[in-house]
């Protein structure tokens, strides 16, 4: 049992996961939002919105800390927390959002004015993290595993630890942030180590592991769903075997998150020897949201005692317009006051300096009682199915910049995600008034796209292997909708095709036996 062991001597404690267990979300809540507020009242930020005032408040009615907080500090998106705060921090300012100076930013998908936002990482979130990490860790004693199987190592695939100096800071992935950081205790058990762990080049990383994998005893493989199994089909290839659990017999447990790993699962278990244990994982650049706290379930657990104050925007037209942009007098509750089977946008706070923060993800509750939840989608549309992260404003920017290239106008399109062997593609359906070469859109569409949206950028690379464009006249995209009875008013023809709507859609292009092929081409 050396992994847990090592936990416990190191001093680890099971307090904040029995608190979590025995005390009311709405106390935790309540009392992790009154230390946030307490640590951060002379910061900048604390002082603009008077920190202390709300402070007061919790001595008043059970309630009265949330009506002033919600009254005292605005609603935050990235532009608008970014550009009257955390740019200060980007410049050097300590004492901005969070005590101290940011020293390390996470990148994380951006906006079409930025290919990338950067999102602060202070020392008490690193150490956050840290510590939602050992709980989950210990979550596996709930699990039937062997005794030998703690003694194994942990494969975490994620970004470069090798981090870029910009000035005053330094920027990454945050998993390359957190690797970078990880405790002595842990270093003994973590693969690919330091070494490996700080190569940039994607490709060349993979290749080190792969001829690495035989020397490790791996137990435990931690990354995206994509980048796992392009690296597990080139060790099975490399060591020319029929599957992983010929190079690593004791790997029992694939910890996940990110991206939905359902799409992966029937390919991903071709490459195994038998079943293992599937662990998903709820941590954001913003934070280790949550994790799944029990075997077979496929909710994860809020983590309401170490560093984050949740509030929950219920995922209605009353508080998002249409392009998914929340209302300003958007409604918010606390943990006490949501309802099962509901979607609610969340509003983090944090020790990282985030203050009622959108991060975009709509959750719903499967359980109060556990407070367990499950990722249902986004506040606005996008399109991920390997963690490309495509949302709508990267597709309308890109086709406004395609279409000046080209000087042809694209009033509409759509895009749909489809398998492509055993990974993905994009299929666009783009309307044009005249004639347009779809293999020269296609070549500039994705140029341009890879230039908007670093995550896409990677993922072409990897999993995301196709583009097909398949260009049509304008009217297509209005008599579909006529067909539908959509026509006019708000109706809009949706940017993203998925499921039985792309079923539909494509089924309407078969039957309706045009052949659009000899005027425009396809990719």
């Amino acid at each position: 049992m050396a992994i847990l062991g090592n936990l416990l001597k190191k001093g680890i404690r099971l307090r904040e996961m029995m608190e979590q267990e025995y005390t009311s979300p709405f106390d935790l809540q309540k009392k992790e939002l009154k230390e946030l507020l307490m640590a951060a009242s002379q910061t900048e930020f604390g002082k603009h919105y008077n920190f202390n005032d709300i402070l007061s408040a919790f001595r008043k009615g059970p309630r009265e800390f949330y009506y002033h907080y919600r009254e005292n500090v605005p609603i935050h998106t990235y532009n608008k927390i970014f550009n009257e705060w955390w740019k200060l921090s980007l410049a050097g300012h300590k004492n901005i959002c969070w005590p101290g100076r940011v020293k390390y930013f996470a990148l994380s998908s951006g906006t079409s004015e930025a290919s990338s936002k950067h999102i602060p990482v202070t020392k008490d979130m690193t150490r956050a993290i840290q510590k939602t990490s050992v709980r989950q860790i210990l979550t596996l004693s709930k699990y039937d595993l062997p005794a030998d199987f703690f003694t194994c190592g942990i494969l975490m695939l994620g970004g470069s630890t090798h981090l870029h100096k910009r000035g005053n800071y330094f920027e990454g992935d945050l998993s390359g942030i957190q690797a970078a950081k990880l405790p002595f205790w842990f270093q003994h058990f973590y693969k690919p180590g330091k070494k490996i762990a700080k190569t940039r080049n994607w490709d060349t990383k993979l290749e080190e592991i792969t001829r690495k994998a035989a020397d490790w005893n791996i137990g435990i493989i931690v990354g995206v769903p994509a980048w796992l199994q392009i690296l597990l089909e080139k060790i099975i290839e490399y060591y020319k075997v029929d599957n992983i659990h010929q190079v690593w017999p004791n790997l029992r447990v694939y910890v996940h998150g990110g991206v939905s790993f359902d799409p992966y699962r029937k390919g991903f278990e071709k490459l195994l020897g038998r079943p293992i244990h599937y662990i998903e994982t709820y941590l954001a650049s913003e934070g280790f949201i949550a994790f799944q706290a029990y075997p077979n379930r496929k909710s994860m657990r809020l983590v309401l005692n170490n560093g984050i104050f949740y509030e929950f925007v219920p995922f209605v037209e009353e508080n998002f317009d249409s392009q998914g942009e929340i209302k300003p007098d958007a409604k918010t509750l606390l943990i006490d006051e949501v309802e099962e089977g509901k979607e609610y946008a969340l509003l983090l706070s944090t020790c990282a300096g985030a203050w009622r923060y959108l991060i975009g993800d709509v959750i719903k509750f499967t359980s109060l009682e556990e407070s367990e939840i499950v990722i249902t989608g986004r506040t606005k549309h996008f399109l991920s199915l390997c963690g490309e992260h495509l949302s709508v404003e990267n597709m309308n920017k890109a086709i406004e910049l395609v279409s000046a290239d080209l000087n042809v106008a694209v009033p509409e399109f759509t895009v749909a995600g489809v398998p492509h062997g055993s990974l993905f593609a994009h299929h666009w359906y783009v309307g044009s008034e005249k004639p347009v070469d779809a293999k020269i859109f296609r070549e500039r569409l994705d140029a341009r796209l890879k230039e908007l949206n670093d995550d896409y950028a990677v993922e072409r690379s990897a999993a995301l292997k196709e583009v097909f464009v398949e260009i049509l006249p304008v009217h297509v995209f209005y008599d579909y909708m006529k067909a539908k009875g959509k026509i006019g008013g708000q109706n809009k023809f949706p940017r993203v095709m998925k499921a039985l709507q792309l079923e539909d859609w494509r089924n309407y292009l078969h039957h309706t036996a045009l052949d659009f092929s000899s005027v425009y081409p396809k990719s």
